[in-house]
C-alpha cells in the first residue's frame, strides 16, 4: 500500500529538512512525499531538490504565489495518478506532529474513509495562539457546523488522510475556494457524498519558525464559502423536493 503526503510550501526551506528526516523515519510502508512549491524566494525548491536524493520525494513548482487550496489540487491529482492508496494534507512547519502521521493512518486502514487530526475532540489540543485566533478560529467552527450541518468537529483542521476513493470520487476542479477556507469546502463535500470521517487527537503547536500565513482574506474567503455552499444546501434541499 502506497501513502503519499502532499506538502503545499512557500518560504519554507529552514523546516522542511527536518520535517522530511522526521517523516522517512516512522518506518511507514510505502511512504513518499509530494512538495508543492509556489516558487518560494527563499529556495525552498532547491532543499527540496538535495532531498529527492536520498529520499522519494516529487517537486511540484508553481510559477506564482497561487494559493493553498489550487496547491493542494495539484498535490492529489499527481498523487492519484501515482497510485497513492492513501493521501495526507500537511503543513511544513511542525504545526503537525509527524509521529502521529502512523495513527492517522492506522484509523484509514481500519476503515474511516477521511481522518482528521483533530484540535476540538477530547485530547485535542492547540499551543501558542492568542486569543483572538481562539475567538476566530471557535467562531468559524461553530458556524459552519450550523449552517453547514457538518458532523465533523474541526472543520478548520488541515492535518488529514483521506483514502483514494474519496478524492476520485469528489470533482477536485469544481472546489473554488483557495485559501484556507479550501479545508471547509473539501470536508462539505465529503460528507455530503456520504463518505466516513473519523476525528483523532491531534497537539496542534503553531509554527516554530516564519510567520503565520492566515490574513484577512483567508478569514473572509473563509466566511463567504460557508455562505456559499450554504446557499448551495439549500437549493439542492428544493431540487430534492420537487422530485
Amino acid at each position: 500500500m502506497k501513502s503519499i503526503i502532499v506538502i503545499p510550501t512557500y518560504n519554507e526551506k529552514e523546516t522542511l529538512a527536518p520535517l522530511v528526516g522526521a517523516l522517512f523515519t516512522l518506518g511507514v510502508t510505502g511512504l513518499e512525499v509530494i512538495v508543492v512549491d509556489d516558487s518560494s524566494p527563499d529556495g525552498t525548491d532547491d532543499e527540496v531538490e538535495k532531498l529527492r536524493k536520498t529520499h522519494p520525494i516529487y517537486l511540484i513548482r508553481r510559477q506564482r504565489k497561487l494559493g493553498l487550496g489550487s496547491a493542494y489540487i495539484s498535490g492529489f491529482k499527481k498523487a492519484l495518478a501515482l497510485g497513492a492508496d492513501y493521501i495526507f494534507e500537511m503543513d511544513a512547519d511542525f504545526s503537525h506532529d509527524p509521529n502521529d502521521v502512523p495513527r492517522l493512518l492506522q484509523a484509514a486502514e481500519q476503515g474511516a474513509d477521511l481522518v482528521i487530526g483533530s484540535r476540538r475532540v477530547i485530547g485535542g489540543k492547540i499551543k501558542g495562539w492568542n486569543w483572538r485566533r481562539h475567538l476566530t478560529s471557535y467562531a468559524a467552527t461553530i458556524l459552519a457546523r450550523w449552517l453547514l450541518k457538518l458532523k465533523t468537529r474541526d472543520v478548520t483542521a488541515g492535518f488529514r488522510c483521506f483514502r483514494r476513493r474519496v478524492l476520485e470520487h469528489i470533482n477536485l476542479d469544481a472546489i473554488t475556494s483557495n485559501g484556507y477556507a479550501f479545508q471547509e469546502e473539501l470536508l462539505y463535500r465529503t460528507e455530503q457524498a456520504g463518505f466516513r470521517v473519523a476525528e483523532i487527537p491531534v497537539t496542534f503547536t503553531d509554527r516554530r519558525q516564519g510567520k503565520s500565513k492566515l490574513s484577512n482574506k483567508d478569514v473572509w474567503e473563509f466566511f463567504l464559502t460557508m455562505w456559499r455552499l450554504k446557499k448551495g444546501r439549500r437549493c439542492d434541499a428544493q431540487r430534492k423536493a420537487l422530485i
